[in-house]
């Protein structure tokens, strides 16, 4: 294996990647037998025949296509470029797990720092339209994680998933880091209301990383492949809040497939959101209430207490001053009325009004519609 292939080289994974009809399942098994993708190029017919149907075989052996030509062109161009990579299986940057997979990338295309794919990393999944408390869960988890070294994998979207680069990032460059995983070519950032976030995570030393050709605008069908790619470069994936049928579980089932650990942040009977966790709670996933549960299921023999953020610490703390209150214990962890707390505490509507107003100021509850209130801190 090379760690930089020449142009030829290059050019030769580029077209396979391309190749009609010759995805990354059978494009493996080709390679089994050939050296490189050069030499499968380089084979006639009739060798190529006994491997594959006519068709296939004759479309192996025709000359590069002007349109191919001309993108194998760009891209090779865009790799040049400062800060930019195609990552083949012939690379040693290649992530090791992710060669592991069946369907493994026959090219990534990468921008920011490769160090990035040699790195443990967790990736942390959920919900596009997350409620306050799950970004703030996922921000707190991945800024303990980064600080234990992981690097925090994602894919950019709204949500949970920017929540979790930006937590990532929080950790600094002393923390793992942060990779963003995109469902369009890796010259195109969607959402593009994330372009700057995506300027921040290189600028930190992060990594994007799409297995798309670039100019490629977000379709429904690359998020399912895209999210193989984020299962498949973490030991195990965090999934913060989710609906029962959205791509954070397919995801999630995705790396129960690969052998991955999985993780759930359980929520609130009464949310939609918390459906997709318990689900998988229920199936045999891990429940986690901090990061250092996460660390204690990879690594059980450790048997240490690990150090925690304070911003995590914030996220899953009481503070002295919420035990002291008779109404802290009463809200509970759903949505509850004034009415409901005085019937549970007892307290008269003038005493209840006023620890309810200190609860809130300290930022302890928040005022929902309806005239409910919920905790926001654990």
């Amino acid at each position: 294996m090379q760690n930089i292939l020449s142009d030829d080289a290059l050019a030769a994974w580029l077209r396979l990647s391309l190749q009609p009809a010759i995805g990354p399942v059978l494009a493996h098994r080709l390679l089994q037998t050939f050296s490189d993708p050069r030499a499968l190029y380089q084979a006639s017919y009739s060798t190529l025949r006994a491997m594959l149907t006519p068709s296939l075989a004759t479309s192996l052996i025709q000359p590069l296509s002007c349109n191919d030509a001309q993108y194998i062109d760009r891209a090779l161009r865009w790799a040049s470029e400062t800060g930019q990579a195609l990552i083949t299986q012939a690379h040693t940057c290649y992530p090791a797990r992710l060669r592991q997979l069946p369907d493994a990338p026959l090219v990534l295309y990468a921008r920011g720092a490769l160090g990035q794919l040699a790195q443990d990393a967790l990736a942390i999944v959920g919900a596009r339209n997350a409620t306050a408390d799950g970004l703030d869960h996922a921000q707190a988890f991945a800024l303990y994680l980064a600080q234990q070294g992981f690097a925090v994998v994602s894919g950019l979207a709204h949500g949970i998933d920017a929540a979790a680069h930006r937590g990532a990032l929080k950790a600094g460059l002393e923390g793992g880091g942060t990779i963003a995983v995109l469902g369009t070519g890796a010259d195109i950032i969607y959402p593009t209301a994330h372009r700057a976030l995506a300027e921040d995570i290189l600028s930190a030393d992060g990594l994007i990383l799409s297995e798309f050709a670039l100019g490629r605008p977000a379709l429904a069908a690359h998020f399912p492949k895209r999210n193989r790619i984020v299962a498949g470069l973490s030991l195990g994936v965090v999934v913060v809040e989710a609906a029962l049928k959205s791509g954070s579980l397919i995801t999630a089932r995705l790396a129960v497939d690969m052998g991955r650990e999985v993780f759930a942040i359980p929520g609130s009977i009464h949310s939609p959101l918390a459906r997709g966790p318990h689900a998988l709670i229920q199936q045999g996933a891990k429940l986690v209430e901090s990061g250092a549960d996460i660390l204690t299921e990879l690594h059980p023999a450790a048997g240490r207490p690990q150090s925690v953020s304070s911003v995590a610490q914030t996220s899953f703390a009481r503070s002295s001053q919420a035990l002291r209150s008779p109404t802290w214990d009463a809200i509970g962890y759903d949505p509850i009325t004034e009415d409901q707390l005085q019937r549970r505490t007892g307290l008269p509507p003038a005493q209840l009004q006023v620890e309810l107003f200190a609860l809130e100021l300290e930022g302890h509850i928040a005022r929902r519609g309806h005239g409910q209130f919920v905790r926001t801190r654990a």
